[in-house]
């Protein structure tokens, strides 16, 4: 796919109230080929006012929708799946254009993104309450289950798919309205996402779409309408913690997907073919860039210089390039302050006494190349340690007792996900447990799954996307008193 290439109901303008249009002020703003630097299409750019007519387009929308039957619901997210596994490339090929990643990792994304289309079409049919005896037997207790209403999406670049299609399926199943604010690199894909769940007959106004490169005024604008009643968003702890005292502020309900530190132990007993296989996929899955991906490696002292060899042959082993490259693995990193930042935490590591075992450097020429890097005897205190890398970059600590693992995987601020390799289940399940993190990956290097509770403890977030706990948290829970 070439720029000229681009889907041809690909809207570059605003999505609101079932329709494309420019910004009449916002003006617009380029998307950006992060492996080449080149221009790939300009959009339009939301203003305050825009976030306002699609908040009016959706509160419009929302009776209608909320009273539709949720088979009806359900279905029109059926057909999405459909459009979505049958323009799969197409799909795969854009999100390349505009976040760089490996062609792969594309198709995996967009496959695993139309199945939350797929799970949530038939969610939408469970949405069950209860009735219960009240304990003194006076009367009854019925709890129905409410669509929760005007709902703000607000996604990150890395999944540009997975990201909007994780919340805008839930809340579309739930029977609320949803505005979707993508991330600015990455505004391509989420458009594209309004046409085909237009051609899956969702009606205009239940899904409006709002790039803008004026986030923080447009989102603060949207959470201080009183019709809003709903904040999904994920991204950075340093955002979201912001986002959440706006939130506060209107008293808008608000789930958060935040910023990860994910431990990756291997303890001696592991199956070593299985940890490289594993730690291959939790670190180089999406480059890196992913708040799942394994951001600290520890490593039993027996093994660890044999697992820091052999995940060093296997990361250098990978080819880098342009995403649509026949054969390429690793794609750049996002933009320029991206690999800033990577080479930034690396120095740091070097500076208190890690040494290279591979990379540690960044590719020369056009886009964000920066290379697989391997970092050993990385000390506990290193600064990289401590913050989410997002990169291609492996820092590995060697420890000695299962007790000093789980202190040190668990000296964070944040709980996303914690990975464990043993070969022994009583262990392995024992330090599960014990582990400060919302998901663990048991002898398994990813989680991900729609069918699956995501969400984090600590400063890693509020609340769970996916699985059934994602349909209930579009929803109210209302309660009503009655005998018979």
């Amino acid at each position: 796919m070439t720029t000229s290439e681009l889907p041809k109901d690909l809207g570059l303008d605003l999505y609101v109230g079932g329709g494309f249009a420019p910004s009449a002020e916002g003006g617009r703003f380029e998307v950006v080929d992060p492996a080449t630097g080149g221009t790939i299409a300009e959009v339009s750019n939301a203003t305050v006012a825009d976030a306002k007519a699609a908040v009016d387009a959706a509160w419009a929308a929302l009776p209608g929708w909320a009273a539709t039957a949720p088979r009806q619901r359900g279905e029109a997210l059926r057909r999405a799946f459909e459009i979505m596994r049958d323009r799969g490339e197409e799909i795969s090929r854009l999100m390349v254009l505009e976040n760089g990643k490996a062609l792969p990792d594309a198709r995996a994304e967009t496959a695993y993104a139309a199945e939350f289309f797929r799970w949530y079409s038939e969610e939408a049919v469970r949405m069950s309450g209860e009735i219960v005896t009240a304990p003194n037997g006076g009367n009854n207790i019925l709890v129905l289950r409410r669509p929760i209403g005007v709902s703000v999406l607000v996604t990150p670049w890395n999944f540009p798919a997975a990201m909007a299609t994780r919340k805008i399926g839930p809340a579309l199943a739930a029977g609320c309205t949803v505005i979707l604010k993508p991330a600015s690199d990455t505004p391509l894909t989420a458009l594209l996402m309004a046409s085909i769940l237009e051609e899956a007959g969702v009606p205009a106004g239940v899904v409006n779409v709002i790039p803008s490169r004026r986030s923080g005024d447009v989102v603060a604008a949207m959470l201080a309408d009183p019709r809003v009643r709903k904040l999904s968003f994920t991204g950075s702890t340093e955002v979201g913690r912001s986002l959440l005292h706006k939130a506060a502020e209107s008293i808008v309900n608000s789930s958060m997907e935040l910023g990860g530190n994910a431990p990756f132990l291997v303890f001696d007993d592991a199956d070593m073919d299985e940890a490289i296989k594993g730690a291959m996929v939790a670190k180089m899955r999406n480059a890196g860039e992913a708040c799942t991906a394994a951001n600290r490696f520890y490593v039993q002292r027996k093994v660890a210089d044999e697992f820091t060899r052999r995940l060093s042959a296997a990361m250098g082993a990978l080819r880098i390039g342009h995403g649509l490259a026949e054969g390429t693995e690793v794609g750049p990193l996002i933009n320029l302050n991206a690999r800033i930042k990577v080479e930034e935490l690396i120095q740091g590591a070097l500076d208190a006494g890690s040494k290279v075992s591979l990379g540690a450097r960044q590719i020369g020429g056009a886009g964000y190349f920066y290379e697989p890097t391997v970092l050993a005897d990385v000390p506990p205190d290193a600064g990289i340690l401590k913050e989410e890398i997002f990169g291609p970059v492996a820092p590995i600590v060697a420890f000695d007792s299962d007790d000093e693992a789980i202190a040190m995987a668990n000296d964070t601020v944040f709980g996303l996900v914690s990975y464990v390799y043993t070969g022994d289940m009583r262990r392995g399940m024992r330090v599960s447990e014990a582990l400060e993190s919302g998901m663990v990956g048991l002898n398994r290097g990813l989680v991900s799954d729609p069918a699956a509770p995501f969400g984090g403890v600590k400063q890693s977030g509020l609340g769970r996307e996916g699985g059934h706990d994602g349909l209930l948290e579009f929803t109210e829970s209302k309660y009503i008193a009655t005998s018979w």
